[in-house]
């Protein structure tokens, strides 16, 4: 099993919108959301190039906003993680 672990950018959150649409992907198995990090399980990953896209909504006003990580890891070997930064559009 395959973990995206994305750590939303501060002052943001999930719309329910985007969770529905992550979850109807044949690809993920199930989405969680805890605190400020969005969790999608996905069963497998192939040579496929896959994109998910997370739709945001600002709740809070934040100055200086800094880049949020997305970690992608084998759930029974971790030892492989990669790790990338993200901004939100418009930042």
């Amino acid at each position: 099993m395959v973990i995206i672990e994305v750590s939303l950018l501060s002052g943001f959150i999930m719309t329910s919108r985007s969770r529905m649409l992550l979850e109807n992907r044949t690809i993920v198995k199930k989405t969680e959301v805890k605190a400020n990090v969005v969790y999608i399980y996905l069963e497998k990953l192939n040579d496929e190039s896959q994109t998910f896209t997370l739709q945001l909504e600002q709740v809070i006003q934040v100055k200086n906003l800094k880049p949020a990580s997305i970690k992608i890891y084998d759930y029974y070997q971790p030892g492989g993680l990669q790790i990338s930064y993200y901004v939100g559009v418009g930042s």
